[in-house]
């Protein structure tokens, strides 16, 4: 890829990696040629913005990371408020489902040291705000911050992927993950 792109074509290639996201997810395996196909490009077209798979998925890696990080840095933690900050970084989210599942379950995100780096980089203001409500007493103080931000992701992906199959309508899917979440499935008994 080149180092620096005009906007009108960073923003073609965002558009593209955004399609190429949403096609991986459904098929880990799709080849070069079906990606550009998926995008409604032509492989030339896609070979002017990456090489090769690999520098494709390292792409990906930075647009998902590119996503998530613009949205968490919308949020700022309302001391007087800080209950919410999690309703608020859900609804934030859930779009970003599928680039939320491949930062957490693509291997070539995982084996990349720059891209692990920026995705601790991008967790870290959930993880600062996860400890402030742990003082406070709105979260579990005994629990592990990296477990309560990897479960709060996978219910994510799992939100938006039963929105994107039909399956769980969309207005209603960020107070149910709410719950879910803060609440768990079990019945207390008191």
């Amino acid at each position: 890829m080149k180092a620096s792109l005009s906007p009108v074509k960073q923003a073609r290639l965002n558009q593209l990696l955004d399609d190429a996201t949403k096609l991986l997810i459904e098929r880990p395996n799709a080849s070069l040629a079906e990606i550009a196909e998926f995008a409604g490009i032509g492989i030339a077209t896609l070979h002017r913005y990456v090489e090769n798979r690999e520098q494709l998925m390292l792409l990906l890696g930075f647009r998902a990371i590119q996503v998530v990080e613009e949205t968490i840095r919308k949020l700022r933690l309302d001391e007087e408020h800080c209950e919410r900050y999690i309703p608020d970084l859900i609804g934030g989210l859930i779009p970003l489902g599928d680039k939320i599942y491949f930062l957490a379950h693509d291997a070539s995100v995982n084996a990349n040291s720059e891209l692990e780096q920026a995705y601790l980089r991008v967790t870290e203001p959930i993880r600062d705000v996860f400890g402030v409500l742990q003082q406070k007493g709105l979260l579990r103080s005994p629990m592990n911050l990296d477990w309560m931000i990897e479960v709060l992701y996978s219910l994510l992906f799992l939100t938006w992927q039963q929105i994107y199959t039909g399956q769980l309508a969309r207005n209603s899917a960020a107070q149910l993950l709410l719950d879910t979440y803060s609440n768990g499935f079990a019945v207390r008994r008191e």
